[in-house]
């Protein structure tokens, strides 16, 4: 059965293949992006996730292109890395005000829709980092790590309307970022991931579409590592 998806974030990497997977299941499939072209064979609206108003407009015009959000993917995201000492408190709220403040507002405007449906899939897309933590990601640690409170909070609030909210943390992905990597340091990291590779973003994506889908009806406040094994233990 078509439904109604909304990637935020979706523009490019890994928010682009969970929306191409899910266009590729037949579903109705929305994403939001904030600069950059919007991809091609969607519809794409444009979003800041750190404007609520941006965000109420987004889920209006995704509402009358395909009907209610159904699936709701937060992936936007940013980073600012910089060590503790040298990071200022503008690049801290930065990264919390996008990755995880973004991702409460668009839960909750999805939610409104999903409680009259009394049906719904809230899927948050963390980070090993956000189990782990990582020098220099003391911003961003803290917001991907937010995000499982935010999720399980949710799952226990929302639970007896089956609506599930659940968080994916990918580990190193094969994307642009990665890819600007130096060679030594991209080694350094192959050599503590067990399985000795980086995920593709369609890894990732199979694993958002699997908690989407029937199979994972019953998942709900989970955290699904797709990182090779790197946070073991976390």
């Amino acid at each position: 059965m078509s439904r109604s998806v909304l990637v935020t974030g979706g523009s490019r990497g890994i928010g682009l293949a969970i929306a191409r997977a899910f266009l590729d299941q037949g579903d109705r499939v929305a994403v939001t992006y904030r600069g950059g072209p919007p991809p091609a064979g969607m519809f794409a609206t444009r979003c800041d996730v750190t404007d609520g108003q941006q965000v109420d407009a987004a889920f209006t015009a995704v509402e009358a292109e395909q009907g209610k959000v159904e699936v709701l993917v937060a992936n936007a995201g940013i980073t600012k890395d910089q060590l503790l000492l040298r990071m200022d408190e503008a690049s801290f709220s930065a990264v919390l005000d996008t990755n995880l403040t973004g991702a409460y507002r668009v839960a909750k405007r999805a939610a409104s829709g999903m409680l009259r449906a009394r049906s719904g899939r809230l899927i948050f897309i963390s980070s090993v980092v956000g189990l782990s933590g990582a020098p220099g990601q003391v911003n961003y640690a803290a917001s991907k790590a937010g995000l499982v409170g935010l999720a399980r909070s949710i799952a226990r609030e929302l639970g007896s309307r089956h609506i599930t909210a659940n968080v994916v943390a990918p580990g190193f992905v094969e994307t642009d970022m990665t890819a600007e990597l130096p060679p030594a340091r991209r080694q350094e990291i192959l050599a503590s991931i067990p399985l000795g590779r980086f995920a593709t973003p369609e890894e990732v994506a199979g694993v958002v579409t699997f908690l989407a889908g029937p199979a994972g009806a019953y998942l709900t406040g989970a955290i699904i590592p797709v990182d090779g094994g790197l946070g073991m233990g976390h």
